[in-house]
C-alpha cells in the first residue's frame, strides 16, 4: 500500500473529498427541489433550485481547482478528476461515479483506490528517513 509525501497533500486530499461530497448531494438537493416545485407549482422552491445549480457552478469551479494537483503516488493521475484515460477493470463505482467512489473511500475508510491503475494508496503521511 502506498503512502502520500506529506501531510499537507493528505490535507488537500480530504478537502477535496469533502468539496466532492458537497457537490454530490448538492445536485440531488437542487433536483429534488426543483422536482418538487415544478409538481406543487410553488415559485419558491423553483428559485431555491436555481440558487442550488448557481452554487454548484461555483462548486465545481472550486472543485476543478482543489483537484487538479492530487495525484495518485504510483500512476501520476489525478484520482479525484474524471480523465479520458481508461480505468482499471476491478474499479468499483458509487452512483455511477469513479470520483464519488473514491471520496467516500478517502473519508470514510482511510485509503483509497485509483481507479485508473488499482492500487490502493494509505491516508497517511510518509515517514522521512534518513
Amino acid at each position: 500500500m502506498h503512502r502520500l509525501p506529506s501531510k499537507a497533500i493528505l490535507l488537500r486530499f480530504r478537502i477535496a473529498s469533502c468539496v466532492v461530497m458537497i457537490t454530490a448531494l448538492g445536485l440531488v438537493f437542487a433536483i429534488g427541489c426543483l422536482a418538487y416545485g415544478m409538481l406543487s407549482d410553488d415559485f419558491k422552491w423553483i428559485v431555491i433550485s436555481g440558487w442550488c445549480f448557481g452554487g454548484l457552478l461555483l462548486l465545481l469551479v472550486l472543485n476543478a481547482l482543489a483537484t487538479s494537483r492530487l495525484r495518485c503516488p504510483l500512476c501520476m493521475v489525478p484520482p479525484l478528476q474524471n480523465r479520458g484515460c481508461s480505468k482499471h477493470r476491478s474499479v468499483k463505482r458509487i452512483l455511477g461515479s469513479h470520483r464519488l467512489k473514491v471520496a467516500t473511500s478517502i473519508l470514510f475508510s482511510g485509503y483509497f483506490s485509483c481507479p485508473y491503475c488499482g492500487e490502493k494508496t494509505a491516508m497517511e503521511a510518509r515517514s522521512k528517513s534518513f
